[in-house]
């Protein structure tokens, strides 16, 4: 199947960007709405603009699971931070890539001329997922509830039992796969069988995913972070879940999660995680009009998609074609991300492409895609260290690296996510040295 790339008429730029420090889950539920979260960056991120919020043509925002009272959460969204009631505003959902899902939709407004300047990211509060009601239970309680006089009322009160209390965890349905009936972790420990990837493998990747996290927070991440303050007078400035102190001893006596005699682990796996990140995208005409800086162009952005059970290998689903169709190598691409849902499935990613045989079966191409310089993936870490609320990932992962090309003086970057339900997407960006280029 051939892929078109769709950013060849009017150009998208990314002008600027905000997110939140992401907030491991702990015990109950996060301090802030996902709407909460995504309105502190976008405050902080607008008040700077030269533009007032009214003059955004849309907002899109990506988010997997908004709660029950935040329906259209980008509306909502939307009016907080004073975009007015005549500003459009619609919410995407593509589970772990809703972010980029925003990002994309966007762009296609400004690709079609519909639109000059959109607000587009992501949110989630993972830590806010409802427990549901079991069908036995809600069939009790409708019976309760249609009975009309007492005898009617006590047989369903005799029919009662206590196993209909049990609640049914929402966050584990919506990470279990219903076509394959695999939660996202089999799914992980499927790769780490099928590419013979080992226990410590997957724990040195953890790790070093926190070691470079690390000393990025301790250098300064390269992103613009919001600060949020909590109701209790805390105030969280960085990533919470990164572990300084985070060693292979430590990560080998965690016990595998999804199943008894794997691999995969809570330390090994990416963090449930309340987030939101935000970005400022427009035409040339905006940039102009509002004397916007350029943080990066949108290249190309594909999608793609691939057997459920693996799909922790699209982001090379995704990538190959972007990469082919401009007639890049890996060695052209100065940064890489992807996203580390688990340490098995990027070192899965990792291995495929350096396979010849995979490369000729799965990816259509002539000979293996090569070998991933590893100073050039994931060089501040990924989510097993910061975290990965699923709707906002996508969206943080175009803004790290729109400021690490600025920062490196680099010229392309490509990020890309797998999607629960077998699935891959991926974005090819590049800094901008001037308004021509």
């Amino acid at each position: 199947m051939k892929h078109q790339n769709k950013f060849t008429q009017e150009r998208v730029y990314i002008v600027d960007g905000a997110r939140t420090p992401f907030l491991k889950m702990k015990e109950g539920p996060g301090p802030f709405s996902a709407s909460d979260l995504a309105v502190n960056a976008g405050r902080a991120l607008l008040a700077r603009q030269s533009f007032a919020p009214e003059k955004f043509d849309q907002v899109v925002m990506g988010c997997a699971a908004p709660s029950e009272n935040e329906a259209n959460i980008a509306r909502v969204i939307a009016l907080r931070l004073g975009c007015g009631p005549f500003v459009p505003a619609f919410t995407v959902q593509r589970n772990c890539a809703s972010g980029l899902q925003a990002i994309d939709s966007a762009a296609e407004f400004i690709r079609q001329n519909k639109a000059h300047i959109v607000l587009a990211g992501g949110c989630e509060a993972m830590s806010r997922a409802p427990l549901l009601l079991s069908n036995q239970m809600t069939r009790w309680l409708a019976s309760m509830k249609q009975a009309r006089d007492f005898p009617t009322k006590l047989k369903s009160i005799i029919k009662f039992k206590p196993q209909y209390l049990v609640p049914i965890i929402a966050l584990l349905k919506g990470l279990t796969d219903p076509i394959v009936n695999m939660n996202m972790g089999q799914t992980a420990e499927e790769l780490a069988y099928l590419f013979d990837i080992s226990r410590e493998q997957m724990d040195q990747f953890a790790l070093l995913s926190h070691q470079k996290a690390t000393k990025a927070q301790a250098n300064g991440v390269n992103e613009t972070i919001i600060p949020l303050y909590g109701q209790d007078g805390s105030v969280l400035e960085q990533d919470d879940g990164v572990r300084p102190s985070s060693s292979l001893e430590k990560l080998s006596k965690l016990k595998p999660v999804f199943e008894k005699f794997g691999s995969i682990t809570a330390g090994n796996s990416s963090q449930i995680s309340d987030g939101a990140a935000l970005l400022i995208l427009a035409s040339q005409a905006a940039v102009e009009k509002y004397q916007l800086p350029i943080l990066a162009r949108i290249v190309d952005i594909q999608w793609a998609a691939l057997d459920p059970a693996i799909m922790g290998l699209g982001p090379i689903y995704a990538m190959t074609p972007i990469l082919k169709n401009h007639g890049l190598t890996l060695n052209d691409i100065d940064h890489i991300e992807i996203n580390e849902a688990f340490a098995a499935q990027v070192i899965a990613c990792v291995k495929a492409w350096d396979d010849d045989e995979y490369c000729r079966k799965f990816l259509g191409l002539k000979e293996k895609m090569g070998e991933i310089n590893s100073e050039k993936l994931n060089p501040q870490g990924g989510a097993i260290a910061l975290g990965h609320p699923v709707g906002a990932s996508g969206t943080r992962l175009v803004l790290h690296c729109a400021h690490m090309l600025e920062k490196n003086k680099q010229k392309r970057a490509l990020a890309s996510l797998c999607i629960g339900g077998g699935q891959g997407g991926a974005i090819l960006i590049e800094r901008v040295t001037n308004n021509n280029d």
